[in-house]
């Protein structure tokens, strides 16, 4: 017998009983149905992820800050007017210790780091078109992270740190706010930023427009680059007091058009731990989110493993259910001249016909209702991060959860295959 007839008979045979065959591919669609949710959950929410760390760097930068550790054996710390500062409690960023100019010096000697520009908290109170008629202002807060990398831009271009002009990035919330007709048409204009200097002065600074940004998971706020907060920087900083930032950002060395490898970033944050600093890339501080995305789509693959364990049990017991009535043919069959692997092939191939039918009919009912899924929550809930696809069907994904349900289908199999290829033709024959 060829082995295209015995796929056209095991097609044949897996629906001698229609009702029994159709409760075992339902239950592997159920886990087929799951099980392809779950991994395009995973798959959209990380590549969502990894869109939006390829924003904010291109893997060649680390962010430093004095090292969190505490000895609390020796009792309290002497004070070092010399030594580092503390930030105020009030302000996430700044509180804490802080980096002082002697860190920043350590830090551009250690071998391997190109530049270091520490980072400026500013604050602005608000921003308003420059020919703003009708005296509108606007509350505004400014990324103090706004050098590490690339904006998710609407229209425009990135900052360039390098001009002594002042720039801005406008979050794309307040292009309609400050009466531009369009992103594009806020490019090139000028808009006005209000802030309180260290002697509680108003004052004000003009900044070009030069990308309007969506939305983003990891960068809040306008963007800046070096020239405009190194010049509000200058007028809140406080006489007498010393240089003290909450963080710098590290360039580090590499050939052109290539990033540093893992082990040239872990030596430099050796260095820097020797130095009492911690160096961390996006991707470490990012680590933490996609470990707890990863865990919670771990427990949702859960559920779909228990329906597809229990629907391997329907499949072995179809099958068996399937060898005993079928005893005669079977004998039958080994009469005429099959082998006992033709018969194990023949009983392998209808589970692995009922696994195929059940996981590609879960699949596409799945495709199709995430689909639908996820646009309607692109456009409500999760209007808020524009470019977050909640349900990525990726065909790697979906045919590996084919794959995977084929593959337990036949080993689900394998016991009643087994069981009709050792059948004695003879006994088999007088079977009633």
């Amino acid at each position: 017998m060829k082995t295209t007839d015995l796929v056209r008979m095991a097609s044949t045979n897996a629906f001698r009983s229609k009702l029994r065959t159709t409760l075992t591919v339902l239950s592997l669609f159920v886990g087929a149905f799951t099980l392809t949710l779950t991994t395009a959950l995973g798959a959209g929410i990380n590549d969502y992820v990894e869109r939006q760390v390829a924003t904010l760097s291109s893997g060649d930068i680390l962010l430093v800050s004095p090292a969190a550790s505490v000895d609390t054996d020796d009792g309290p710390t002497e004070y070092d007017p010399d030594g580092r500062q503390q930030g105020g409690a009030g302000n996430p960023l700044t509180s804490g210790t802080l980096l002082n100019a002697d860190d920043i010096d350590t830090i551009e000697q250690i071998d391997g780091v190109r530049s270091v520009e520490p980072i400026n908290q500013i604050t602005v109170d608000w921003i308003a078109a420059s020919d703003n008629s009708s005296g509108t202002r606007y509350d505004l807060d400014i990324n103090p992270t706004s050098s590490i990398g690339r904006s998710d831009l609407v229209a425009g271009g990135q900052l360039d740190q390098e001009t002594s002009a002042n720039e801005i990035v406008l979050p794309e919330e307040f292009v309609d706010a400050l009466g531009f007709d369009d992103a594009e048409a806020a490019i090139g204009e000028t808009v006005t930023l209000g802030y309180t200097d260290a002697a509680q002065q108003d004052r004000q600074v003009e900044a070009t427009v030069v990308g309007v940004a969506r939305e983003s998971l990891f960068a809040a706020g306008a963007g800046a680059n070096s020239a405009l907060t190194t010049a509000v920087a200058d007028a809140q900083a406080i006489e007498g007091q010393p240089e003290a930032w909450p963080l710098a950002v590290a360039q580090l060395e590499h050939a052109e058009g290539e990033t540093p490898t893992a082990a040239e970033i872990q030596r430099v944050k050796d260095d820097l731990a020797d130095a009492d600093l911690a160096g961390q890339t996006i991707e470490d501080q990012l680590g933490i989110v996609q470990t707890i995305i990863n865990g919670i789509i771990g427990v949702l693959n859960a559920f779909a493993v228990v329906a597809l364990l229990a629907a391997s049990f329907g499949i072995v017991n179809t099958l068996l259910m399937s060898v005993q009535e079928r005893t005669r043919e079977i004998g039958l069959m080994k009469a005429m001249g099959m082998s006992n692997g033709r018969v194990f092939t023949l009983f392998s191939l209808e589970a692995v016909f009922i696994g195929l039918l059940g996981s590609v009919i879960g699949a596409l009912v799945a495709i199709g209702l995430g689909s639908v899924l996820s646009v309607a929550l692109a456009d409500t809930v999760l209007s808020a991060l524009p470019g977050l696809q909640i349900l990525l069907f990726t065909p790697g994904n979906v045919i590996g959860v084919i794959v995977i349900i084929m593959l337990i289908a036949f080993l689900s199999g394998v016991l009643p295959a087994r069981r009709a290829a050792r059948q004695d033709p003879i006994e088999s024959l007088r079977y009633e």
